[in-house]
């Protein structure tokens, strides 16, 4: 908490939402394990590692092999497993810092979230079948954007 009794509270490691005791607006945070962070990373910027990170990040975290399993597959130590890991983890959240791809995804998603429930409100309230059936494609269209 700073001076001003703001709270950071991390998304990931890199973002964070200000809450504040005398916020008038409630802001929606969420919090994901490492493992999802790094997997979605991996899923934008794998790409961009060294085809030995991305392959081992690969392993790790999305086919859940333990290092020792990745080791013995191409013969080297435990400990280099866990370099190559560690600098690729260090790459992908060096990518989405300058990018910020992650960040402007959940972002969307939270703000199509929003559009979607205030459109079931208005049509909830709407006696008008015309608007109702215009809402409701919509809807569809913003749905298939989640």
């Amino acid at each position: 908490m700073n001076k001003k009794g703001v709270k950071y509270i991390s998304i990931t490691p890199f973002y964070y939402v200000k809450k504040s005791k005398n916020a008038k607006t409630k802001e929606v945070i969420v919090e994901m394990d490492k493992k999802v962070t790094i997997s979605m990373l991996w899923q934008i910027y794998g790409n961009l590692l060294t085809e030995k990170q991305n392959e081992y990040i690969n392993y790790y975290y999305n086919q859940d092999l333990s290092l020792s399993e990745i080791a013995e597959n191409d013969n080297i130590t435990r400990q280099a497993v866990r370099d190559i890991i560690k600098k690729g983890e260090r790459k992908l959240f060096e990518y989405e810092e300058k990018l910020l791809f992650m960040k402007k995804t959940i972002n969307q998603e939270q703000k199509i979230s929003q559009i979607l429930f205030n459109l079931t409100k208005i049509q909830k309230d709407s006696s008008d079948k015309q608007i109702s059936s215009i809402l409701e494609e919509i809807k569809k269209e913003l749905n298939c954007l989640i």
